[in-house]
């Protein structure tokens, strides 16, 4: 059978402690032995070298070997039962072995049974003295107002049970740095309360170790690490000590120590929400040892702690969250918008500021910006608000340490040091923002934090100067505490609510007005309608009728015929123009409902009019089979009358008019977003045309592309096809080519225009 041990010899030091495996060194301190037993046949599968001191039993002769036969059958009995009964209770088992009784601490894990046992030497400190100093404890629990209060009473009584020199409560911020947050000690030792750790001096892994194993001692800092032994029948061949009492500690750690001149440790874990809260630190300045009844009341006294942490701080809390709600319900109180000017009394209220204890706020709604208290100048402020906008990362957002996210605002941080934002709108033009200064103040270190590491003539080592170091810290404000920022987001929630009221009711306000603007428009446009209609179509008459009664009554004006002609004509033309625009102007008033119709028996209808009142001249009008068609009847052959009659406007002298009337089938409209299918038919002729860059502009009123000598016409006509197809949810264009004709497309929907 081949052994070896299972010793880590890593070289370590201080460029590669953070990754050190501590949880693995294969060695352990020597006031213990350690059997490691797989669990079902209680084998001795790892063995501490130190065995034989204890027992009599080699290392070589233990492994391989069952518990029964090394320490006799009663006792692998006994410890069955304690694996079934005590095992997950704070209980010790013991072993007695050649005249010598052993306090054994048990646990499970990875496979294995975990035996780590020290020798009873010393009588154990009664069970009442520690009984009485618990009942001590727990009166300085009610005498006590504060956490840290509360703390110190406990240093001081741990100090009592477990005889260290000094006894610290140690606490960690959110980096992990520490603070000695109470402390205990021996009058002639210099104080260490209030000083700070940078977090390199508990590394990582070492805090992930103090959560599964909540209670650590070092007896001997100058303690001979005794190796592990295992047979060798697999490569990598390991044991996790993690949750080991007796593991061997990092040298790094063991420096750190000497340097300070510790000889021995006690470290109790305190555990606040599955996080590491803090360590209660014992340091003696020469080697200790501490029965398991005395290290179980001083554990207690940490689960004490860290059962009052929330108690405490809730307590704290309350008081805080009173006064801020009460600020805050004043706040909402005076919140009474009912203008934008408004604004500006609530920035200037001071209840805003004492809702979150804050020394300035600023509020920019709709591009305006209200200021109160003390707060930086509107440019760094409207800075602040444009850069979360261009983000959009945060609707919320709150920091004691704003240039920590933002550098560029370290210069303002005697203001705005600390900051609470909250967006009101989704487009960041409406937000608050509450401002702290910053607090200057000393953090007293042990040591220089950036000097951790110190290299000498020895190499790097950790350093050995805990002189008193201070640093003064800038442009960090007092922490935003929950409170606070509960009731900043309430606020914020009430006034976001008030500012979209305000600008709800300012748009019906604009609405009303709108309205109001409308109606008296359409009413000036009835009176304009009704002018159209008769008081200038009056005067019209009476110049035609003059001019009539002129040229035919009067045969002397011979000279002045050519002139009164000319004014008839204009006034006939006016006539009509007016009688266009009223037509124009009446097709989105019309309350006619749609109906069905026959659009091949209403073509032929316009056909036969449009010939008889266009008696001599020349044209052919083609019509093909053509569909039923939802629509307005008057309106639907306004369209067409209009069209034709543009035709025979508009036809070449050059050649007979020939105008066709095609039904194109169900097709969809081009230009629509839509996928609906519309009846399509073409008007089309072979007239003088137009060219194709008219094609839209001849729709529009009073568009003309000839003068009135050459064609007559309104400049109405087309522009109300376009309207009539509107209003039937319809589509026109048109096409032309010049000299060679036009083609007009009526896009018909098939659906009801009611719809």
């Amino acid at each position: 059978m081949q052994i070896k041990d299972i010793v880590n010899r890593s070289i370590v030091n201080l460029t590669n402690c953070e990754q050190e495996p501590i949880h693995i060194p294969g060695t352990i301190q020597e006031h213990g032995f350690l059997l490691a037993l797989k669990t079902d046949e209680q084998i001795v599968e790892f063995c501490s070298g130190n065995l034989e001191k204890f027992t009599g039993i080699t290392y070589s002769q233990a492994l391989g070997k069952r518990f029964s036969e090394l320490f006799g059958e009663p006792s692998s009995v006994s410890l069955s039962d304690f694996l079934t009964k005590h095992l997950k209770s704070a209980e010790l088992w013991e072993l007695y072995y050649n005249e010598q009784f052993f306090s054994c601490n048990i646990h499970q894990f990875n496979g294995y049974i975990f035996l780590e046992a020290q020798p009873v030497n010393e009588p154990s400190k009664q069970f009442s003295d520690v009984y009485s100093q618990t009942r001590l404890f727990l009166s300085y629990m009610e005498a006590s107002n504060t956490l840290q209060e509360l703390c110190a009473k406990v240093a001081a009584n741990i100090r009592n049970i477990t005889g260290y020199d000094r006894v610290m409560i140690y606490r960690f911020d959110a980096e992990y740095n520490g603070e000695v947050y109470a402390e205990s000690r021996r009058d002639d030792l210099e104080p260490f309360l209030g000083l700070h750790y940078p977090h390199t001096d508990i590394p990582a892994q070492a805090r992930e170790l103090y959560l599964k194993n909540l209670v650590r001692i070092i007896t001997d800092m100058n303690y001979s690490p005794v190796p592990i032994y295992t047979i060798d029948d697999s490569p990598d061949k390991n044991l996790d000590l993690s949750y080991s009492i007796l593991r061997s500690v990092s040298p790094i750690h063991v420096q750190y120590l000497q340097n300070m001149g510790v000889g021995a440790t006690l470290t109790i874990s305190l555990v606040h929400n599955q996080k590491l809260w803090g360590l209660i630190a014992c340091h003696h300045y020469s080697p200790k040892n501490i029965s398991f009844e005395v290290k179980i009341a001083a554990q207690l006294q940490g689960h004490f702690i860290t059962s009052q942490i929330d108690t405490r701080k809730q307590n704290e809390e309350y008081e805080l969250a009173r006064k801020c709600n009460e600020a805050l319900e004043k706040s909402i109180a005076a919140t009474n918008i009912s203008a934008y000017d408004s604004f500006r009394s609530i920035a200037a209220n001071p209840e805003l500021l004492k809702l979150c204890n804050a020394t300035g706020v600023a509020l920019l709604v709709n591009g305006f910006l209200y200021m109160g208290g003390k707060t930086p100048d509107e440019s760094q402020i409207r800075k602040i608000f444009r850069r979360f906008s261009d983000e959009a990362k945060y609707a919320e957002f709150f920091s004691s340490e704003l240039n920590k996210f933002y550098p560029e605002f370290e210069h303002i941080c005697e203001h705005s040091a600390g900051i609470i934002f909250h967006a009101l709108s989704a487009d960041y033009s409406n937000c608050i923002i509450w401002f702290r200064p910053q607090t200057l103040s000393e953090v007293h270190w042990a040591g220089d934090p950036a000097k951790a590491i110190i290299k000498d003539e020895k190499g790097l080592s950790p350093r050995n100067s805990f002189k008193l170091w201070k640093e003064v810290v800038r442009c960090k404000s007092k922490p935003w505490l929950q409170p606070e920022r509960n009731a900043a987001a309430r606020y914020a929630q009430s006034l976001q609510k008030q500012v979209n009221l305000l600008i709800i009711t300012e748009e019906e306000k604009k609405y009303r007005e709108l309205s109001e603007l409308l109606l008296q428009t359409n009413a000036e446009l009835e009176n304009i309608n009704w002018i159209s209609a008769h008081d200038l179509q009056e005067p019209l008459r009476k110049i035609q009728l003059f001019a009539s009664h002129l040229l035919y009554k009067n045969k002397d004006l011979n000279e002045s015929t050519p002139v009164i002609e000319k004014i008839s004509s204009a006034a006939a033309r006016m006539q009509n123009q007016l009688k266009d625009i009223l037509k124009y102007t009446r097709v989105k008033y019309s309350d006619t409902p749609p109906e069905r119709i026959d659009l091949e028996k209403l073509l032929f209808e316009i056909k036969k009019e449009i010939q008889d009142s266009q008696d001599g001249k020349l044209f052919d009008i083609t019509i093909s089979a053509m569909p039923e068609i939802p629509g307005i009847p008057f309106l639907v052959k306004q369209v067409f009358v209009n069209l034709l009659n543009n035709s025979i406007k508009f036809a070449a002298g050059t050649r007979a008019l020939k105008i066709n009337i095609t039904y194109k089938g169900l097709t969809e409209f081009p230009l629509s977003p839509n996928k609906e299918l519309y009846h399509l038919i073409l008007v089309s002729d072979n007239g003088i045309g137009f060219d194709s860059e008219y094609g839209e502009s001849i729709f529009k009123v009073f568009s003309r592309l000839h003068s009135h000598s050459e064609y007559e016409g309104s400049g109405i006509g087309l522009a109300l096809c376009r309207k009539i197809m509107n209003t039937h949810q319809g589509f026109i264009t048109a096409e032309g080519s010049a000299d060679a004709g036009a083609v007009f497309s009526l896009y018909f929907p098939t659906f009801n225009v009611e719809r």
